[in-house]
């Protein structure tokens, strides 16, 4: 009996310990990490809308994968399956108009296809490119309120405020700046997203998808 409880007692002991060493852990992230508070993500494989905390989008150079991830993390944190306040689509965030205008007449399949979405992108990228072709020529290398003007710098800026607004931003030199509806402006984004490589992006008239 003796010999049976000396070995039960270690035993006994070892199991607290253990059950005391797996407690649940939280998981913090470094605050060097995170942005201003946590953004719903939608996991399109299992259709689950979790709460969690964004970090920064990788880095991916001066590339075209690189200006349209880094423009997609400003628009929507790269969630294809998400709409804003104003009705903004998508991982790029597209309005319903832009959609009509490039043969994209289905909401609900738009922003369930982040192929289709990709496509539309880089098709609006080409239609703003042949809008903006002569101020591209014009502008490009100009400084306008202290900021060099890039090809990538004018495209982005078409993608937030449109093309007609960004002629008349750099045809002001400056002057005429307009914001949407969350505050960012035109030379916020010429100056955000400039110096990106695009040259690639062959400008269309009136393309479709």
């Amino acid at each position: 009996m003796r010999k049976w409880t000396s070995y039960l007692f270690p035993v006994i002991m070892i199991f607290i310990l253990i059950s005391y060493g797996f407690k649940p852990v939280k998981m913090v992230i470094p605050e060097a990490f995170r942005v201003n508070g946590p953004t719903e993500v939608l996991y399109p494989k299992h259709k689950t809308l979790l709460q969690t905390t964004m970090v920064a989008p990788p880095f991916l150079g001066t590339s075209y994968n690189g200006f349209k991830e880094a423009l997609a993390f400003k628009e929507s944190q790269g969630n294809y399956f998400t709409t804003n306040a104003f009705g903004y689509l998508g991982k790029y965030q597209f309005g319903i108009g832009t959609l009509e205008l490039l043969g994209v007449y289905n909401a609900t399949l738009f922003l369930n296809d982040p192929v289709l979405q990709e496509r539309v992108f880089h098709t609006n990228l080409s239609r703003n490119k042949w809008i903006l072709r002569r101020d591209i020529k014009r502008f490009v290398g100009v400084v306008i309120n202290g900021q060099e003007i890039t090809e990538s710098g004018i495209l982005a800026a078409a993608h937030l405020a449109g093309a007609g607004n960004v002629k008349k931003y750099l045809r002001s030199y400056g002057e005429l700046n307009v914001d949407d509806d969350f505050g960012s402006s035109v030379s916020y984004y010429i100056k955000k997203f400039s110096g990106y490589d695009i040259s690639h992006v062959t400008p269309k008239r009136n393309p479709r998808i």
